[in-house]
């Protein structure tokens, strides 16, 4: 039974990934940026990346909006004049390509453009499945705590950029630098890693800038 189970495993990871592949090369043959953004619920997801978006004046962008249910986020980015639009999971706990093959069937992406995929709310399944994307962009919290890349390390190995966001709370919830960044490069020695509070835009320019450059190339 064991066996059977793995194989099974295998097997859905290995369509997804075929989907996702496929989805891939489309965006890389039309220049479209996709970032694949992960985070828990609360990280402030949503702030990151309105305030990246803000910066992003010579290319078009486009924000995929992932919940169970709700559209509120994507309604907040079309209020802004940002183009948006929805996928609802009914229940799943992560996009897949799947998902992501019908909705862009649907909703066709702009060449040359940067898309961002706001992906559901979780540090678990979200990392496990490719759906695209040329870069998975992890946002986490000061207030979350520093022992998350110890406790959800497959989302730190998967990034290949951490956002610190609520940075100018470490001082209040005595949260250890050199843990936190011991933790994360336990698992990631690549991955660039920005400390942001979004909601004020303090880093979010650097942020911003080195995203645009890996976008460009």
């Amino acid at each position: 039974m064991a066996s059977e189970t793995v194989s099974i495993i295998k097997s859905i990871y290995a369509d997804n990934n075929s989907i996702a592949a496929k989805i891939n090369a489309s965006f890389t043959a039309r220049k479209i940026f996709a970032v694949n953004v992960l985070g828990a619920p609360g990280t402030g997801k949503t702030s990151v990346i309105a305030g990246v978006i803000a910066r992003i004046k010579d290319r078009p962008v486009t924000v995929i909006e992932g919940d169970i249910e709700s559209d509120i986020d994507t309604k907040l980015f079309a209020s802004r004049g940002v183009d948006a639009f929805q996928i609802n999971t009914h229940g799943g706990c992560h996009l897949d390509a799947k998902m992501m093959d019908k909705a862009l069937a649907a909703h066709p992406l702009r060449d040359n453009s940067v898309v961002f995929i706001e992906n559901v709310g979780n540090l678990v399944c979200p990392a496990e499945y490719e759906i695209g994307e040329h870069m998975k962009l992890l946002v986490v919290s000061a207030a979350e705590g520093s022992d998350k890349p110890y406790k959800y390390p497959l989302a730190f190995q998967k990034a290949g950029i951490i956002v610190l966001n609520k940075a100018d709370l470490k001082v209040h919830v005595d949260f250890n630098d050199k843990f936190f960044y011991d933790g994360v490069k336990a698992h990631n020695t690549t991955a660039k890693i920005f400390e942001v509070n979004a909601k004020k835009g303090d880093g979010i320019d650097a942020l911003a800038q080195w995203l645009i450059n890996v976008a460009a190339h």
